[in-house]
């Protein structure tokens, strides 16, 4: 049986698009969250709308256009493996073009927002890389647009899983309004596998059973989190990638452990 919070890939369609995932499709208020993928030559425009949006190059290099700016060439790793990513802010209300020098994969991630902030490039020396955990609980972030980087209602951030490792481990959750406990935020995890096969696996759970979910995750799989714990488990030699989006009324990620593992060191 289908999960409802697993969603797969497909090929592009008219926007290229190859998953997208809506509010009316999540059955929340927040998070919008598509991936494009463009050929060498190729180029799409859309607008942002109501939403803040935070353009990633995944993988390729690309000519942005926002805002009335234009960013130039950007991008340097050719997938998701190799390095921190290019990325682009752009406020709500405001139109957008992307111009593929390589063949690009582009994730548009977006939130509702008021157009307080300017659109800016993000590049890779604001990103960097931190190393979370020990032994097989160790990962790698890159932090692309944290709670202390300048937008309303969005966050985002990369995490590289050796094959072997659990990552979102130990188990947390942010679906409660509690702060400075806890903070609503929905959550979405874009998946990649280094080999391009194979699976990862993701359980999504509540303490009191109202939602219990394991899934099988192939590559470009989008998993929704709308409440509970979330841990994700990497198979030894299957290396993985994910893009994590959140958002919700309180721009700040305060989380709670899973009692059960709360014992453990994050």
């Amino acid at each position: 049986m289908s999960s409802r919070l697993l969603v797969h890939s497909h090929k592009p369609d008219e926007k290229k698009r190859t998953v997208s995932v809506t509010p009316q499709l999540a059955g929340w208020g927040y998070i919008d969250f598509n991936v494009r993928s463009l050929a060498a030559g190729e180029q799409i425009a859309d607008r942002t709308g109501p939403n803040e949006v935070c353009l990633v190059l995944v993988s390729g290099k690309a000519r942005i256009i926002g805002a009335g700016q234009d960013f130039g060439v950007l991008g340097e790793r050719m997938d998701p493996f190799s390095g921190a990513p290019w990325s682009v802010y752009l406020p709500s209300g405001a139109e957008w073009r992307v111009e593929a020098e390589t063949s690009v994969e582009l994730a548009v991630c977006g939130s509702p927002a008021k157009g307080k902030y300017p659109a800016r490039v993000i590049p890779p020396s604001e990103v960097g890389e931190l190393t979370r955990g020990t032994g097989t609980n160790q990962r790698f972030v890159r932090n692309i647009l944290p709670d202390t980087a300048p937008a309303e209602t969005l966050l985002v951030v990369e995490v590289i899983t050796p094959g072997g490792h659990w990552s979102s481990y130990p188990p947390h959750k942010h679906d409660t309004d509690d702060f400075p406990n806890e903070t609503y935020l929905e959550e979405t995890y874009y998946h990649r596998l280094k080999r391009g096969s194979g699976f990862a696996l993701q359980r999504v759970y509540t303490k009191d059973g109202s939602l219990d979910e394991a899934m099988a995750v192939a590559d470009r799989d989008v998993v929704l989190v709308p409440k509970g714990y979330h841990p994700v488990g990497a198979p030894h030699g299957f290396d993985l990638y994910y893009l994590n989006v959140m958002a919700g009324p309180r721009r700040v990620w305060k989380f709670t452990m899973d009692p059960d593992q709360a014992f453990l060191p994050y």
